[in-house]
């Protein structure tokens, strides 16, 4: 009996939360719903009829099942996961009753690589879209980059639990750094949101400044520092051709791969925090190493001169590390050893904490000083004691373990998930593994049929279902919905 009682608590908790979601998504449609206003298209019923049946249905959850304010981890995992699937739905409906996308797969697909700020489309004209309907594509990108399941933390009350919301959903490199704003858990998440909207803000500010509309600065914004990517040009940023947006957009991209813990003790003063931060460092390195070689690489081969092989190769190349998918340039016809060198940053990601997916920094930082310390003990120091530090302090041994589980399974992801899509569509094998590469890293565009100049529209709809469960899995950093799998996760 008092099992069954913890499971009707369980279950009210969950729905309690996801009904707070909801209201934020509605609450989100009215923004399209004032573009729609001003520009006069007829996209304005579509939300009109939408935010009401979002917003009644998760009035109706959050306030049936308020009583109840215990969020176990259980619940936490289960609402993180299953949050984005109900609220992808949900935020497909305007583009069902519109028609731009009239199938729900498409729609759930499109709302899913938006929230997971992946970036990739099915859309074949994009500029034909109404106004409405682009900025509310752009705009989950906004939502999703902090997380929307921290925004129900705003309507919980103290002592729900939100900060297990918070952990449930954000990247197990943040464990590994052990990176905290503050123990309270509204006060953590404005200061998260608080940073984020500045940089947003402050981004929207230079690209009007540069002579961009104000609907195409929101929409870049909302893709830039979320490192998403979604854009309301066919050619993406390349539609301006301009030097100013590219390396403003280039700034941005690499703050929204840097942990948005440093910048709030930057702006608190405590310049230490990013002097001794390991992964910054090995970000920086990174990024100089291989903007570096691929502008050289394009500058050797001719590709273009110097000025603009420093500036298409370090945009692309902070574009794809950071996984934000904005392009300037079809990349597939430049060399194959730069190719190459993009190829390998799809892997890599930004640093933990931040608005980036991909396998992290600081997981490649801790394999390679890992590797380093067995092979020094192997062949120099057989009797020394391998350790691994990491912000001047020593890596317990699980953490080491935890970086090394992470990579492993998401090359083991990678591999099978080309599998399964060349035996489910028929497709080239360098367009499978691309398209699981583009959405398990939340990357966007890929190589082959799913290369920059193309998108993702000819799969099939088993294929963009299972290309959608891989945005969710790199988004929530894999360990979220794959724990649901294991039946021991069920248990009281």
């Amino acid at each position: 009996m008092s099992r069954v009682h913890l499971l009707d608590r369980g279950g009210a908790v969950v729905a309690h939360v996801l009904g707070a979601l909801l209201l934020v998504t509605a609450a989100g449609m009215l923004l399209p719903i004032i573009c729609s206003l001003l520009y006069g298209e007829d996209d304005l019923l579509a939300f009109v009829i939408s935010a009401p049946m979002v917003g009644g249905v998760g009035g109706f959850l959050y306030w049936r099942f308020r009583r109840y304010q215990d969020l176990k981890p259980r619940h936490a995992f289960l609402i993180a996961t299953v949050g984005w699937l109900i609220v992808s739905g949900a935020s497909a409906l305007p583009f069902m009753i519109h028609g731009a996308i009239p199938s729900f797969t498409d729609a759930f697909f499109e709302m899913m690589s938006g929230y997971t700020t992946t970036g990739s489309t099915i859309l074949t004209d994009i500029e034909v879209v109404p106004h409405g309907l682009l900025f509310w594509r752009s705009e989950t990108h906004l939502i999703g980059g902090m997380g929307f399941v921290t925004l129900a933390v705003f309507l919980l009350p103290h002592g729900m639990g939100g900060l297990r919301l918070f952990r449930a959903e954000s990247s197990p490199g943040q464990v590994i750094t052990k990176e905290r704003f503050t123990e309270r858990n509204r006060d953590a998440m404005m200061h998260l949101w608080a940073i984020y909207l500045f940089l947003n803000a402050l981004q929207v500010l230079l690209l009007l400044a540069g002579g961009m509309s104000l609907f195409d600065s929101l929409c870049h914004a909302f893709g830039t520092v979320s490192t998403s990517g979604y854009s309301p040009y066919n050619a993406s940023l390349g539609h301006y051709d301009s030097a100013y947006f590219d390396w403003v957009v280039i700034v941005f991209m690499f703050l929204g791969g840097v942990s948005f813990v440093l910048f709030y003790w930057i702006a608190h003063g405590e310049w230490r925090s990013l002097r001794i931060n390991t992964e910054f460092r090995w970000y920086v390195g990174f990024v100089l190493f291989f903007c570096g070689a691929v502008s050289l690489i394009l500058w050797h081969h001719g590709t273009y001169e110097l000025a603009n092989s420093l500036r298409f190769g370090t945009f692309q190349v902070i574009s794809l590390l950071t996984t934000t998918g904005f392009t300037t340039a079809d990349y597939e016809l430049w060399p194959a050893s730069a190719q190459m060198f993009l190829y390998v940053v799809c892997f890599i990601g930004a640093c933990a904490g931040s608005t980036t997916s991909g396998i992290k920094v600081v997981h490649f930082a801790i394999i390679c000083k890992f590797m380093a310390a067995v092979i020094r003990k192997i062949f120099y120091q057989p009797l020394a004691v391998v350790s691994v530090r990491l912000n001047r302090q020593r890596v317990d041994q699980a953490i080491i373990y935890l970086a090394l589980c992470y990579f492993i399974v998401n090359i083991f992801l990678v591999l099978a998930g080309g599998c399964f899509m060349t035996l489910v569509d028929d497709m080239d094998l360098q367009t499978a593994m691309s398209s699981v590469i583009a959405t398990l890293m939340n990357v966007g565009p890929g190589w082959g049929g799913v290369g920059p100049t193309q998108n993702f529209a000819h799969i099939s709809d088993m294929g963009k279902w299972f290309l959608s469960f891989m945005m969710l899995v790199g988004r929530l950093e894999m360990f979220t919905p794959l724990v649901l799998f294991y039946p021991s996760f069920w248990k009281t």
